[in-house]
């Protein structure tokens, strides 16, 4: 098991298999948690996927010689077996399960395999006739007999035109049963909680061809809802008009304006344990939307606003209100509006940014402070994917901490 004192090391193998082009994804999920990744590659993986990709995805050098002279000085594949806290194979073909119950160690994968004394998880991927042959079937009888732990594989279509189980898992389930193993807290900290997230932008019409809306990506909430998917929750994304696809396992609902976010996010957030309110909601729109296409006419016109409903502060103030966060995207003293923002909607915690041309919005990276009432924490710069998963580790050390803010109610759940 990692220890709490340091980053746990994952040793990933890939073996020669057509999911190996999955497995940069899966390292790139792992690092962004806060875990070391050492790649360790067979022959077979590099003629499907490069070294250079993982070197560039892991930070590390791509191990995939046992004959590595300035390695092996040192006794190389020792020190990887001692060095992972987990060993996984991702995909692990037929070809690997038969050399690993057959105790075989021909390259740097299998010695480490044999060698470590660390847990070891095979995610196998291969055709559907495959897995299910019988000597497939004795070796993986023979390896988990041995205490070897088996993800997967999933069904579903496949490669070769197929369907049935041989599909690898996908990253993210990868990942998380990992980080699991190696942490179960760390790992989920939402585990079994309805998490309701907001995205993107509204569009307020002004016509049947015109509308006010904002610069918002969506990329934000978005990441927020796949990393509170990826820490165990149950996640609804009530999303304004983005061009991204939805993460799997998450129950999408798309509103376009104001009014459309308020009534849908009152539908579902009955039982939500924790709302991220992340969407940029106009806070004005048009009084009266024109039933046709305004004619250009007069040299000046005037647009009469009135303002959109409140989500955020309508849903603090329910009677079992969920824990509430809000976002603050501010062109200017940001800590102050950001505050103020927390206190005024009687909010439990808000992440703030500041926005402009060249920064915040349309972009992949963002940089985040949340604050809570008597605390604060600085995310820096980072992904929004990075920004995202770091802000659900602090909702959830939040959420089961006791609550400071005077409600009518107490948290649901």
């Amino acid at each position: 098991m990692a220890t709490t004192e340091r980053a746990p090391r994952v040793l990933l193998g890939v073996t020669g298999g057509i999911a190996a082009y999955k497995t940069p994804e899966l390292v790139r999920r792992l690092v962004e948690r806060g875990c070391e990744v050492q790649v360790v590659m067979s022959r077979g993986a590099r003629e499907f996927v490069g070294p250079l990709t993982f070197q560039a995805v892991s930070g590390r050098r791509v191990r995939d010689d046992l004959w590595d002279q300035a390695a092996e000085a040192a006794m190389g594949h020792i020190e990887l077996a001692r060095w992972a806290d987990i060993v996984v194979v991702a995909p692990a073909t037929a070809n690997f399960l038969g050399t690993l119950a057959a105790g075989l160690a021909g390259d740097l994968l299998s010695t480490v395999c044999v060698a470590t004394t660390a847990p070891l998880v095979l995610a196998p991927a291969m055709n559907q006739a495959m897995w299910a042959n019988a000597a497939v079937q004795a070796n993986r009888a023979v390896l988990e007999a041995r205490g070897v732990r088996f993800l997967g594989p999933a069904s579903g279509d496949q490669a070769c035109g197929e369907t049935g189980p041989g599909r690898m898992l996908e990253p993210n389930e990868i990942a998380a049963a990992l980080l699991e193993q190696l942490d179960p807290r760390r790992a989920q900290p939402l585990k079994g909680l309805k998490v309701v997230v907001t995205a993107g932008p509204t569009r307020e019409p002004i016509d049947p061809v015109r509308y006010i809306t904002n610069r918002s990506s969506g990329k934000m909430g978005f990441a927020v809802a796949t990393a509170a998917r990826d820490a165990g929750a149950d996640v609804v994304l009530v999303t304004g008009p983005v061009a991204l696809p939805t993460p799997p396992a998450v129950r999408r609902v798309e509103v376009e304006t104001a009014e459309e976010l308020y009534k849908k996010v009152h539908d579902e957030i009955g039982g939500a344990h924790i709302f991220v309110a992340c969407a940029a909601v106009a806070d004005y729109r048009p009084r009266e939307a024109a039933d046709r296409k305004i004619k250009r006419s007069a040299a000046e016109m005037e647009l009469a606003l009135v303002r959109s409903p409140d989500t955020l502060a309508s849903v603090a103030a329910l009677p079992h209100a969920p824990f509430t966060v809000g976002f603050a995207a501010e062109t200017h003293d940001v800590a102050t509006h950001a505050r103020g923002k927390l206190e005024r909607k009687r909010i439990d915690m808000i992440a703030a940014n500041q926005v402009g041309r060249d920064c915040g919005f349309d972009r992949e990276t963002n940089e985040l402070t949340v604050f809570w009432p008597g605390g604060e924490v600085a995310l820096g710069e980072g992904t929004k994917g990075q920004l995202a998963r770091r802000l659900v580790e602090i909702i959830g050390e939040r959420y089961r901490a006791p609550r400071t803010i005077k409600k009518s109610s107490s948290r649901a759940g």
